[in-house]
């Protein structure tokens, strides 16, 4: 039985940067913070992606939804933040999501290095998520400041996306011996007019995934208004190459900044948010693989990140500008609607989100 919107319960984290005078010292590889409490089910994480080296942060789930922080790792790399008008320290420092991922089907997590163009990945405790081990050394992203990354289903292949001034995506194999190797064939340019670290949130890339079937790989791009962004669609062959060019696909009319991407099951469609409007659908089944809806979110201001509930069947997409989190309705005929929208509070500044399974409910975690 489907969860109402009256039912939604919603998870926020805090997203914590350490300053110099952290208990967080540089010299260390991890530091263990607060204990368990024994009510744990399960476990999120995020990356303080901080210049002087990036750590990722582990948090319990609690019972009741809270968070319990217990141990920050050293990723072996550097964070960045991207240029959005002369301000570097904003709380959208990537002008992305996906930064961190998790495959449950292999047991690994995956995190960027913008600062120092790398990637790294480990494995997962099964008996203790909060426990990470990296495996191998971080490697090079195949471009400069990686933004957003994605698993394929099995979580033997995993894909980057570099928003730098060199800028495209590139694949790796996922050995859980040596860690990341590089794919052949799949270094794929972007060619967008950008700078190291990324200027934005316009004109920046914003996320990739792969398509429900595992044949293509998407990345979104956002455009610099009046000028629309678009799509990059590569066809990933069996041997997980992919297609020398990419496909581009744009929105329909009015929209704008197509951001994140979320799957839209059994329909070949992805919801995009659209800072610019609202949200978009792709569908990408049609013929040419350009039909899309437009959406728009009234008062919105920078609506930018989403995730699924398999519970509620909606979509929830967040406003880093309004606090908002907005509950979406896709029907079978591909059309959007508005739900619900859950104020997060004045200046919360809500961004990245992902969905997580709590005493049988599903919760929107928003940082």
């Amino acid at each position: 039985m489907k969860l109402s919107a009256s039912q939604a319960v919603f998870l926020s984290t805090l997203f914590v940067t350490f300053s110099s005078g952290s208990p967080i010292a540089r010299r260390e590889t991890t530091m263990q913070m607060n204990k368990p409490t024994g009510q744990s089910v399960g476990a999120a994480y995020f990356i303080t992606n901080e210049e002087t080296g990036n750590f990722i942060v582990s948090a319990d789930i609690e019972s009741d939804g809270t968070l319990n922080l217990r141990q920050a790792i050293a990723t072996g790399g550097l964070g960045l933040h991207g240029n959005n008008g002369g301000v570097t320290d904003g709380p959208d420092g990537l002008f992305s999501q996906g930064a961190v991922k998790v495959s449950a089907a292999a047991n690994v997590l995956a995190t960027v290095n913008p600062g120092s163009n790398t990637l790294s990945i480990f494995s997962i405790d099964p008996s203790d998520p909060i426990n990470l081990n990296r495996i191998g050394d971080p490697v090079g992203s195949g471009g400069e400041f990686p933004m957003s990354l994605a698993f394929n289903k099995v979580g033997d292949t995993l894909c980057a996306l570099n928003g730098g001034q060199v800028n495209g995506v590139s694949c790796f194999k996922v050995d859980q011996t040596k860690g990341l190797i590089n794919l052949s064939g799949t270094n794929r340019a972007l060619n967008l007019n950008q700078t190291t670290p990324a200027t934005g949130p316009a004109g920046s890339a914003s996320h990739i995934i792969f398509s429900e079937d595992n044949t293509q790989l998407i990345a979104s791009v956002k455009g610099v208004p009046p000028t629309p962004g678009f799509l990059a669609v590569w066809d990933v062959a069996t041997d997980g190459s992919l297609s020398p060019v990419f496909k581009t696909i744009t929105p329909s009319q009015g929209g704008l900044l197509p951001f994140s991407m979320t799957v839209i099951e059994g329909k070949n469609a992805l919801l995009a948010t659209d800072a610019g409007v609202g949200f978009d659908i792709f569908d990408l089944s049609t013929s040419g693989g350009n039909a899309s809806s437009v959406v728009p979110i009234d008062g919105q201001s920078a609506t930018c990140w989403s995730s699924f509930s398999n519970q509620t069947g909606n979509f929830y997409l967040t406003d880093i500008g309004t606090s908002m989190v907005t509950e979406v309705n896709v029907d079978d005929n591909l059309k959007g609607s508005i739900v619900k929208q859950y104020a997060q509070g004045s200046n919360s500044g809500t961004i990245d989100n992902d969905i997580a399974s709590v005493g049988g409910k599903e919760l929107v975690a928003d940082i």
